[in-house]
């Protein structure tokens, strides 16, 4: 729309070849022209409406990137506190010292067994 202008102003006639339009001509374009104005107030809604919508999804968005970063530093700091606990603990360990070949493949007597050694997890 040009600056200064009213949407509502229907004063305004353009000119037509030939002769005065007529009444039902004006009431066309009367109507015509509430249309436009409506649809336009339409499309300025919708697009109002889009942005606080994206505005409210990057604002999730961001909270949940926060959250995640913040589960990343404590799972890190897990993983490091786990690694040092597992260093310590190497020497002291019988079940993860260096073994010959035969221990670990001892030959086989019919069946098939597996070695289970159990690790307990880590609770939070």
């Amino acid at each position: 729309m040009a600056q200064g202008s009213d949407s509502n102003d229907t004063s305004y006639k353009s000119p037509s070849p030939g002769s005065r339009p007529s009444s039902s001509d004006d009431a066309k374009k009367v109507m015509r022209r509430e249309k436009n104005r409506i649809a336009a107030q339409k499309s300025r809604m919708r697009q109002t409406q889009k942005a606080d919508t994206l505005h409210l999804e990057s604002e999730n968005l961001e909270k949940e990137n926060a959250a995640l970063r913040k589960e990343v530093k404590q799972l890190t700091e897990e993983a490091k506190y786990l690694s040092n606990v597992l260093s310590s603990h190497e020497p002291l360990c019988t079940g993860l010292a260096p073994q010959t070949p035969d221990l670990l493949y001892p030959p086989h007597h019919g069946s098939y067994h597996h070695q289970h050694i159990t690790v307990p997890h880590y609770q939070h």
